[in-house]
């Protein structure tokens, strides 16, 4: 748990948990608080069952939230991230609430709660200024991409026993002392992740699932529900839910959120899981031992009814109700790529002549910076062609609870100069440059998301429909290097982040593809602010493969007419035409496709034509130019089926990158040519269009 997020925190997380946690708090005990002479009635029908339901169905667990968050795979999206901020929020709260609570009604002697006040105050108060600092210090001394040492990780468990120990001292539950040290730990590597990594197979895999197994094996589910236990625990946990679904649905509403969302937030954050039956299996353990000793008779004052076997029962089975529930309900009516399937055109056939063109850049690894900024200056920025590029960085979740989305627009300076080193340093320096060396006619921006892998592909779609933009540029998930050896593969992260982002991005995609050895492009740069004063230090022999009849034909056109405007990129367009159809070319002279004829006429371009009577024809015919030309622009074409790349899909390995794509970018041409595959905003919003209506 990050707790700095906490005074990061919108003012709606924070308005959110508050009417949350109040107005349930208020509902519940009002009634009991009017009516005092109903209180001995209550405990001696039912012991403290009613208000271990009422207090544990009010407060939300932030372990707990995270978890369903996480399950239902919606942490990067608007409604997790609220979620999880309102629900950090609450948990702070609560905790305060109860710890001060159960330590002044704990005894009634008054120098004891005096002492266990204090005691409770120091322990906040000394872990985060003392113990947090020497966690710092840890990770200064820690090598850049090195582990933290052994010593130290068990340094830090056994800190956690220690203050177990000392909160059950002070009365309190075992758990706080761990809680309070967690908020200290700096989140995320190397520290955060360490711990994560020592704790998760013991913690998560092996003792967790015993614990709930044992925990629900104690329950008595032969209940009498005729019972007043069972009906009053049963009546006050579906009120309190009610009431606090009703208090943040009404909240979520009164801060703009459509209804749908508000109802699926209300019940996210009144999720019950593995906290609660923490709580209702320690509180029952006392219960049992409590009644052994007045058995044995050591004692008789601490027979105490806390949580008896009806009541006990009661609440398990109310966690996996709601649970059940829960996740159901969200997934019903909450899908977060629906905000991507609208119908406004965003790609670069849209775009008005000298008009902005917005990209977005993800970057994953260092080698991928050369190759956007390669892919940049193919773009040709100018004064009278201007580009904004929003970059990503994009960062594993790993140590922490809360994804985080970093920009770096305004602290670009701070971050830079400040002594603590940020992950995305060299990200911002190289963009920097470049923003520098283009001068009036680029302006970029950096950010930095860290999310769970499988979930990247929301940063990529939410950021490139914030920002307007017209193209995502991806890398592919291989690196070869000039003689075919893979260098680097990332298929279970960046090819499934790929292909999600394919499936409902809200614009045009394009995927890079570069080996390790390829021409740099990315040493031209721009040396003045106007387009008639350029001046370029490297040459690019620039092909572009075009059949027609799909828009990302059309869409490959559009950037190819931007590259015109650089003198240095020798640009050659191939229309391959089918040898048997002859009409496909007549058809395209009497429709008179402008934009094909602009580039066909144009000075600086050799446009050629190239009959194929097959996908065999189009591969000898690939095989041929792939050494002459350093960078390749195709269309994906995916699903539309033409002659000139027949026989070639049935052999593509990465369909992501369609036919054309697939072949130039496999490593026995042994080329060292760079391919960007582009497939068009309206090709992807068709797989939506059936949801939708």
């Amino acid at each position: 748990m990050d707790f700095s997020m906490i005074t990061r925190t919108g003012n709606k997380a924070w308005t959110i948990a508050i009417v949350g946690l109040v107005v349930p708090l208020f509902v519940g005990f009002a009634p009991i608080l009017t009516f005092p002479e109903k209180l001995v009635a209550i405990e001696k029908a039912n012991g403290q069952g009613i208000y271990v339901a009422l207090v544990s169905h009010i407060i939300s667990s932030f372990a707990v939230i995270a978890s369903c968050v996480s399950e239902l795979q919606i942490q990067n999206s608007e409604l997790g991230r609220l979620a999880l901020s309102s629900a950090l929020v609450s948990d702070i709260l609560s905790t305060i609430m109860t710890t001060t609570g159960v330590t002044i009604v704990s005894t009634p002697d008054m120098e004891v709660v005096s002492r266990n006040l204090f005691s409770l105050f120091t322990l906040a108060v000394f872990i985060p200024l003392i113990c947090r600092p020497i966690m710092f210090w840890i990770i200064k001394h820690t090598p850049e991409g090195r582990p933290v040492e052994e010593g130290y990780i068990y340094v830090i468990i056994a800190m956690v026993f220690g203050l177990g120990v000392f909160t059950v001292k002070i009365d309190q539950q075992f758990v706080l002392g761990a809680f309070i040290l967690g908020l200290s730990v700096p989140e995320g590597p190397p520290l955060g992740s360490a711990l994560v990594k020592k704790l998760q197979f013991f913690g998560t895999s092996f003792f967790l699932p015993i614990f709930v197994t044992t925990s629900v094996l104690k329950a008595d589910f032969f209940i009498d529900f005729s019972s007043s236990v069972v009906v009053s625990v049963g009546m006050v946990v579906l009120f309190i839910h009610l009431v606090k679904i009703a208090a943040c649905f009404v909240t979520a509403l009164c801060c703009n959120m459509p209804v749908t969302d508000a109802l699926s937030l209300s019940l996210i954050l009144n999720t019950k899981g593995v906290v609660e039956i923490g709580i209702y299996n320690s509180l029952y353990d006392n219960n049992v031992l409590h009644i052994l000793l007045f058995r044995f008779k050591y004692v008789f004052h601490l027979c105490m009814q806390i949580v008896d076997g009806q009541t006990y029962g009661i609440l398990m089975i109310s966690i996996m109700i709601i649970a059940t529930i829960v996740q159901w309900t969200v997934k019903l009516l909450y899908d977060p790529s629906r905000k991507y399937a609208g119908y406004q055109k965003r790609n670069m056939m849209s775009l008005k002549h000298h008009s902005d063109l917005r990209i977005l850049l993800t970057i994953h690894k260092p080698n991928h910076i050369s190759a956007a900024t390669d892919f940049l200056d193919l773009c040709c920025p100018t004064h009278e062609n201007p580009i904004t590029v929003d970059v990503l960085h994009l960062i594993e979740l790993v140590g922490r609870a809360l994804p985080v989305f970093i920009p770096h627009c305004l602290q670009r300076q701070a971050s830079l100069s400040a002594s603590h080193k940020s992950y995305s340093d060299d990200v911002i320096v190289a963009f920097d440059i470049y923003e520098h060396n283009n001068p009036h006619a680029a302006s970029v921006y950096t950010y930095t998301a860290i999310s769970p892998s499988n979930l990247m592909f929301e940063d990529v779609c939410n950021l490139a429909l914030d920002k307007v933009a017209s193209m995502i540029i991806l890398p592919f998930h291989i690196r070869w290097s000039s003689d075919g050896v893979v260098e680097s593969d990332d298929k279970k992260t960046l090819r499934a982040m790929n292909h999600r982002v394919l499936e409902i991005a809200p614009c045009s995609v394009g995927i890079l593809v570069t080996r390790a050895n390829s021409k740099q492009t990315g040493t031209s740069t721009i040396s003045s602010t106007s387009s008639s004063t350029t001046e370029y230090s490297s040459t690019t022999r620039l092909a572009v493969i075009y059949i027609g009849g799909a828009d990302d034909d059309e869409e490959i056109l559009c950037l190819a007419k931007r590259t015109m405007n650089n003198p240095r990129i020798n640009l050659v367009v191939y229309h391959l035409v089918a040898k048997d159809c002859m009409a496909e070319l007549e058809d395209l002279m009497v429709i008179g496709d402008e934009m094909l004829q602009e580039v066909k006429h144009a000075e600086n371009v050799r446009y050629q034509e190239i009959f194929t009577k097959d996908g065999s024809q189009t591969a000898c015919f690939l095989r041929e130019i792939v050494n002459e030309h350093d960078f390749f622009i195709v269309g994906r074409r995916h699903g539309i089926h033409s002659p000139q790349t027949e026989g070639l899909t049935e052999w593509s390995e990465f369909p992501e990158l369609g036919a054309i794509g697939d072949f130039l970018s496999s490593p026995d041409l042994n080329s060292r040519a760079s391919v960007l595959v582009v497939q068009q905003q309206l090709s992807i919003k068709t797989e939506l269009k059936g949801w939708i209506l």
